[in-house]
């Protein structure tokens, strides 16, 4: 896999995360959800960004708990 690919794979996975979730969740694709969320941000100037932020913060919030929670062999 070319270092490209590679790198859109791990910021799409670290950046887009919350459009990832939120794709799954209602069952729509990721780059409509994406999209609209651009389209939002130009018209309401930016406020949506906000609310990206605290969705992100919200989810390595809840990824830190399940991995304190139930902690692999190796971490005990």
């Amino acid at each position: 896999m070319p270092n490209t690919l590679k790198l859109k794979y791990s910021v799409e996975h670290h950046v887009f995360g919350v459009c990832t979730k939120i794709g799954e969740k209602l069952g729509i694709s990721t780059s409509s959800i994406r999209l609209y969320f651009v389209y939002v941000s130009f018209i309401t100037v930016g406020s949506p960004v906000i609310l990206y932020l605290i969705l992100a913060f919200w989810m390595n919030i809840r990824r830190y708990h399940r991995q304190y929670n139930n902690p692999s062999v190796w971490e005990l």
